[in-house]
């Protein structure tokens, strides 16, 4: 029994620093750009939204992330800066943006849904198995450095489970760290693909949302292609593939074609 704790302990060890290498620079970085708005610019931002300068409070907005500061919050308020000044693909590619960073933000969710009930295009998915789906919401439910911050949570529990297991002498005390033990360790199997799943999702799926009002999709990446369909702006699409400066991209229904750089914003 021992063995086999000391084998698990050496083996979760190098687990656990290969995670700690791979992805707690990214929850500190992502965490450490929450606190480091400027804070001078930010309030001069909201308080010229609040007075219903829109464009101007854009300005200053995009002039903090070209300083590359970002946060939810950023990107919350400059979506809200963008659909009051009527750019409605905008304001939904900063919302996704903003969600991308706080999955759970309730804000961001309800006004990205006002604002996608705005859209023209209306498309449905391709159905797909229950469980594909459950998975990917799954992994989505937290931010990379928030299944980070999960995974090395269970971890050090699971530490301290074991600790007491070799260090109680009740034996109360060795059941119940052993129960605990166990069970944390199941939940760390499971954090860690979760983990991984999410740093792959992200750094594999690549979406983006059409600025432009309206677009005719080209069969290839070439200006002299022949148009497929249309598309209008604020359209959320994958993006797949380019070539030079076109892009090729597919809806939610299946259909595919190229766009060029400058008509569409990546999430």
């Amino acid at each position: 029994m021992m063995t086999l704790l000391n084998f698990l302990i050496a083996y979760l060890s190098r687990l656990f620093l290969l995670t700690s290498i791979l992805f707690f620079p990214l929850m500190i970085f992502s965490l450490n750009l929450y606190g480091q708005l400027p804070d001078d610019l930010f309030k001069e931002a909201n308080k010229l939204y609040q007075e219903h300068r829109f464009i101007e409070s854009i300005e200053i907005y995009n002039k903090i992330l070209s300083q590359g500061y970002e946060s939810s919050s950023l990107y919350y308020n400059l979506g809200n800066a963008y659909f009051k000044a009527g750019s409605l693909g905008r304001a939904i590619l900063n919302y996704e943006k903003g969600l991308k960073l706080s999955p759970g933000d309730d804000d961001i969710i309800y006004n990205l849904r006002i604002a996608n009930a705005r859209t023209i295009d209306k498309i449905a998915e391709l159905p797909r198995l229950f469980i594909v789906e459950w998975w990917e919401l799954l992994i989505i439910s937290f931010s990379t450095s928030g299944w980070a911050l999960i995974t090395a949570l269970v971890f050090w529990i699971f530490i301290a489970s074991i600790g007491l297991f070799y260090f109680a002498k009740k034996t109360i005390v060795q059941k119940t760290s052993l129960m605990i033990g166990s069970i944390s360790l199941a939940v760390l199997i499971i954090a860690v693909v979760i983990l991984v799943s999410r740093y792959n999702h992200e750094a594999i799926t690549n979406y983006g949302i059409l600025t432009e009002e309206i677009y005719s999709v080209k069969g290839a990446p070439d200006y002299k292609s022949n148009d497929i369909f249309v598309i209008h702006e604020g359209i959320k699409f994958k993006v797949e593939d380019y070539v030079a400066e076109w892009f090729k991209i597919r809806l939610a229904d299946g259909k595919v074609g190229w766009i060029p750089k400058n008509v569409f914003g990546q999430i």
